[in-house]
């Protein structure tokens, strides 16, 4: 799925699933850190633009 729109995504009451742009998880760059109870987890965004979530 690709967003093309400048407006920030919002979350409306007809939205059930939060939406949110890699690009800000990644503040601009290409790899986040994402933690999930005691567990760590990396976002990384590839060249593609592709999306890889790796333990």
């Amino acid at each position: 799925m690709t967003i093309h729109s400048t407006e920030p995504l919002r979350s409306t009451p007809s939205q059930a699933i939060p939406a949110h742009r890699a690009e800000d998880l990644t503040s601009g760059g290409n790899l986040a850190h994402i933690a999930l109870g005691d567990q760590i987890y990396t976002l990384r965004i590839t060249r593609a633009g592709k999306l890889i979530l790796t333990k």
